[in-house]
């Protein structure tokens, strides 16, 4: 019965409906909590336990779902990316909605907002061995929202932001043979500190 969804999160209403041949479907899916068949992601959203599908997790396709629209980016797509060498713990993402943290059983994940013109540039599906897929930040639009979105950052030149890149954050650049700068142009024409845009592009480019 649940192994129909496999690792995509499931909400409320489609588990009542999948249970609707039991007198009391809600019981039930509570009964399924319990025995740790499901595992609750938020109110009215879970997920079935991998001792049921057999399937690991996918906390990036989670993260799409638990809250949305959004996309994946900040330390977890550049650690993706190669580009840093640290496992990230808590999925970070980008949405057009206010932000938000939800601690789950399956991990932590927050949501920074962003304006609907600069949210939707640089962004891509990921698609895993064919079975799902997920929306993640381009390296170039990850590394835009480390700057946009990291309070009281404020740098006027390439060598400081070179810094800012290699100290601060320990970014690989070896791991990118080639950027694709129009994503970085529209994210200064359309997001925010374009100053410090400016400089990244500039190092970049270099």
């Amino acid at each position: 019965m649940l192994e129909q969804f496999g690792i995509i999160p499931v909400n409320f209403g489609t588990l009542v409906s999948v249970l609707d041949n039991y007198k009391y479907p809600k019981d039930k899916i509570s009964n399924l909590e319990k025995s740790d068949n499901l595992i609750r992601l938020k109110k009215g959203m879970f997920v079935v336990s991998p001792k049921v599908h057999n399937q690991p997790i996918s906390k990036e396709l989670i993260a799409n779902h638990i809250y949305g629209p959004s996309y994946i980016s900040f330390e977890h797509a550049l650690s993706f990316y190669g580009l840093i060498p640290e496992r990230v713990h808590t999925i970070h993402s980008m949405t057009i909605k206010r932000g938000r943290k939800f601690s789950t059983p399956i991990g932590n994940f927050e949501y920074t907002n962003a304006k609907k013109e600069y949210f939707q540039i640089g962004i891509h599906q990921e698609i895993i061995n064919g079975k799902y897929a997920y929306l993640i930040a381009s390296v170039e639009k990850a590394l835009c929202d480390m700057i946009v979105a990291t309070h009281h950052l404020r740098i006027q030149s390439v060598k400081a932001m070179q810094e800012y890149l290699e100290e601060d954050l320990r970014i690989d650049f070896s791991t990118i043979e080639n950027y694709n700068f129009e994503i970085i142009k529209q994210c200064i024409e359309f997001g925010k500190k374009k100053t410090e845009l400016t400089q990244l592009y500039k190092l970049l480019k270099k």
